[in-house]
């Protein structure tokens, strides 16, 4: 094999024979080797060839520096054919796909309408619909070059009527345009935690196996609460069974929390007990300050309390275990404060 600066180096059963480089390019590698700035992937190949050069075997090479003596005789198969530009030349280009565009579209296509929950799966429908069969691994990177990936779709309720949603957020944004500097905005909800360990997904150590002490419990706590997105700030009640009288409470406090607002806007679901007579007397009240609002039915991703909720459960009962129903209690109100 010639390489440059030195015609006469040659690979010899399996041996390398040393000083096949010049002068000049040995220089060139020490000063790499000795530049402390250098990527480390370049002084590692420039290391390799200089030792090569001291006349060191592939396999005495590879274990200075920690490689393969198949890695040292490919990179000096490089260095003969390509020379120094090889040092940075780090590009790699997977081979082209066995698919062609059409049958790409196609796989995309059908990924879409049926939502397959396995690699395996894909695999099948690429045999059997385009001849090619496909690894795992594979899969996993051609799926992932056409932009799909695995995850859990979100359910949403079947009675969703986008004419209501939309009209709820063109109201919800004109009430925000045109708020006083004398009126609040909050959401309501009522949460119903339940004395229950509840698994969650999380990271672990590979070889551990993770577990939680399950609970027996089944008393829940009932929580009506608030929360105003322009401050922060929230309000919860602790009530025996969430109906009127307790969604009059909760107003009741969201009142006390703003002394000097002419105007609260509560924003609320459409369950019955919002909407119950004992509800509508109270508001009716001369000088009440309160003004409910509705959100359309089957529509839990427009009130942003859910989200407060969801964030409770990650901290209070996902992956969590409490002895007894107290100390569950008293977790819920050391994460509230």
């Amino acid at each position: 094999m010639s390489l440059p600066g030195r015609p006469e180096a040659i690979l010899v059963a399996d041996m390398i024979r040393g000083g096949f480089l010049d002068a000049s390019v040995r220089e060139d590698l020490i000063a790499l080797v000795r530049d402390g700035k250098a990527e480390t992937r370049l002084t590692r190949r420039a290391n390799a060839l200089l030792l090569l050069d001291d006349g060191m075997s592939c396999m005495a090479v590879a274990k200075v520096l920690y490689l393969d003596d198949d890695t040292i005789r490919y990179w000096y198969q490089l260095y003969g054919e390509k020379g120094l530009k090889w040092l940075a030349d780090f590009g790699y280009q997977g081979r082209a796909c066995e698919l062609t565009a059409l049958q790409q579209d196609a796989l995309k296509t059908w990924v879409a309408e049926t939502l397959p929950r396995s690699t395996a799966r894909v695999g099948e429908w690429i045999e059997r619909n385009c001849g090619v069969s496909y690894t795992r691994s594979a899969l996993i990177k051609l799926l992932a070059r056409l932009d799909l990936e695995y995850r859990k779709p979100k359910m949403l309720p079947r009675k969703l009527d986008p004419a209501k949603q939309q009209a709820f957020i063109a109201a919800y944004e004109n009430l925000l345009n045109t708020l006083g500097d004398d009126e609040a905005v909050l959401f309501a909800d009522a949460v119903h935690p339940t004395h229950e360990a509840r698994p969650a997904g999380c990271w672990a150590p590979k070889d551990v196996k993770v577990a939680i002490e399950g609970t027996s419990g089944r008393q829940r706590l009932n929580i009506h609460g608030a929360i105003d997105l322009e401050t922060g700030a929230t309000r919860m009640i602790d009530v025996a069974t969430v109906d009127a009288l307790s969604t009059i409470a909760l107003l009741m406090a969201i009142a006390l929390m703003y002394p000097g607002k002419r105007l609260i806007h509560v924003f609320l679901d459409n369950a019955r007990y919002h909407h119950a007579r004992l509800v509508q007397e109270w508001l009716a009240r001369p000088g009440c300050r309160i003004r409910l609002h509705f959100i359309p039915s089957y529509c839990p991703h427009l009130d942003p309390i859910e989200r407060l909720w969801g964030l409770m459960h990650k901290n209070v009962t996902h992956n969590r275990c409490y002895a007894t129903y107290n100390d569950f209690c008293h977790s819920r109100a050391t994460s509230r404060s």
